[in-house]
């Protein structure tokens, strides 16, 4: 499938989700958040819910740890074009909050329909609540963030083997300035990953 071709397949989950009311965030979002970045991209980062700035310009990571993660991007030689990046959830929950399951549930055919367009060879899950998306739908315990990221896993997709790669929610290093330095290792893996 060609990149013009798979934009307009992303373009209508957009539409499907500008119209979506499976729960209540659609109450408060002021734009919906599908993701962007490389249709044709083997590496796909997925995080947790768009935030405030997120929320405003309809964009995925675009806020603080945006930024980070741009650096963390730069720093293993790639761009935010080079990759595909998204949510688990689409829309804002209030307060920045983590989503519920229900929220995620709502979303999941969603997240779904991009992963089969872009068909990724390598997920990120950044951060819980994606780990925990990515452990339901493949049939695999987690056993909490700081004994698994930097860790691979071996997933059967709809359209093939995948990777499943574990690592924290950059935002989560803004908290915890210790956390940046795990991010950088967690990515020079990534790294070497993408080498190999």
């Amino acid at each position: 499938m060609n990149e013009n071709l798979k934009q307009q397949f992303m373009n209508k989950i957009l539409e499907k989700i500008k119209t979506c009311m499976e729960c209540s965030l659609c109450e408060g979002r002021c734009k919906p958040v599908l993701g962007e970045g490389n249709l044709n991209s083997e590496l796909v980062f997925i995080g947790e819910a768009p935030g405030r700035k997120e929320d405003e310009v309809g964009r995925p990571f675009v806020g603080s740890a945006g930024q980070l993660l741009d650096r963390l991007l730069f720093g293993i030689g790639l761009s935010r074009k080079a990759v595909y990046i998204s949510n688990v959830v689409k829309c804002r929950p209030p307060d920045n909050r983590r989503p519920t399951i229900e929220e995620m549930e709502a979303c999941t055919p969603f997240l779904e329909e991009q992963l089969e367009i872009i068909k990724p060879k390598i997920i990120v899950a950044m951060g819980n609540s994606a780990i925990s998306f990515f452990s339901k739908k493949f049939g695999f315990k987690v056993i909490g963030m700081w004994r698994i990221h930097g860790k691979i896993f071996q997933v059967e997709a709809p359209w093939g083997k995948v990777i499943l790669f574990a690592t924290f929610h950059p935002a989560a290093a803004l908290y915890n300035k210790d956390l940046e330095k795990i991010l950088e290792d967690d990515f020079k893996k990534l790294s070497t990953l993408l080498k190999s």
